[in-house]
């Protein structure tokens, strides 16, 4: 590669990206979405939206309310399912040059090996397991706030499957670096983190809940101070590769938190009302690479001088 050409590619684990920007799971669909505002290969990957065994409904609407600097969902993870995604949605996202990640969640934790397993595929290059969903009763937040249940999810994935695996993590565990310690020794290639803040709003005018599940997940701009810390935090204490989440809307907010270790980032909430803001964050980390020469994500991921 030529001199000021940096590399954006970067390794997660066995998986390779071409660039270290993905869009997050629950915000990009199936792909088939958003396909005609952007082309999806101009990604390093595209996670979608979580898959349970069985179709689900999802949580009672209204399901979004806006927030001051972000919003709240309370969708409930609504999906087709993993034989529909299969069948209808996995030929499309085939059609793409960009990583296909698949977010799995389950009630029970044999259900994530089960869907581990029927997702061992060709097309599906990794599984990003979600143990942090805060708007499920059964299964989601609960086995990502402890340690020990965590490990025992991610160990049964790890089993059932040949790909990648990538730990979700939640920002309400009491100590997120040893969550994040559990599921590296459970077999995680690679965490990723934050999922969303729990939060709530009301209409003072009807003194009801905005959300039908009354309270919801809070993402967007508010969160991203939260989410970098905590990834500051987990890249610091564990020797797996780091994903961030939370909050970016600009090739600066993703700078942050590759600054701070991430090894890759995922846009979110930013995508509902700028479509095209993954592929501005990829030209933008390009740019700020070539300006202050760095050549390659390795060197500017965990780049951080801290004053002592």
């Amino acid at each position: 590669m030529s001199r000021g050409e940096p590399d954006l590619s970067v390794r997660i684990g066995p998986l390779v990206l071409k660039n270290p920007v993905l869009v997050a799971s629950g915000t990009f669909g199936y792909g088939d979405e958003y396909a005609p505002l952007l082309d999806p290969s101009g990604l390093g990957g595209i996670v979608v939206k979580s898959l349970t065994l069985r179709p689900r409904d999802g949580a009672p609407p209204p399901r979004l309310a806006e927030t001051p600097a972000g919003m709240l969902n309370a969708i409930g993870l609504q999906n087709i399912g993993v034989e529909r995604f299969i069948s209808e949605k996995l030929p499309f996202l085939r059609g793409y040059d960009t990583r296909v990640v698949v977010s799995v969640a389950g009630e029970t934790t044999e259900e994530y090996g089960e869907l581990a397993g029927r997702l061992d595929l060709d097309g599906v290059d990794a599984l990003e397991v979600n143990i942090s969903c805060p708007n499920v009763e059964k299964g989601g937040m609960l086995f990502g706030s402890d340690p020990d249940s965590a490990y025992e999810v991610v160990s049964t994935v790890r089993r059932a499957t040949s790909k990648p695996v990538i730990a979700k993590l939640t920002p309400h565990a009491s100590d997120v670096a040893k969550v994040a310690e559990a599921v590296r020794e459970a077999g995680a290639d690679a965490v990723s983190l934050i999922n969303t803040l729990v939060g709530m709003a009301v209409d003072v005018e009807t003194r009801r809940p905005k959300l039908g599940n009354v309270t919801g997940g809070l993402s967007g701009p508010a969160v991203r101070p939260v989410a970098l810390a905590l990834v500051w935090k987990v890249a610091s204490a564990v020797r797996i590769p780091v994903i961030g989440i939370g909050g970016i809307s600009s090739p600066e907010d993703a700078l942050e938190f590759l600054i701070v270790g991430a090894r890759a980032v995922q846009v979110g909430t930013a995508t509902f009302f700028r479509p095209r803001t993954a592929l501005e964050v990829v030209d933008g980390i390009r740019e700020y690479m070539e300006r202050h020469g760095f050549g390659s994500i390795d060197e500017l991921s965990g780049s951080l001088e801290v004053r002592r």
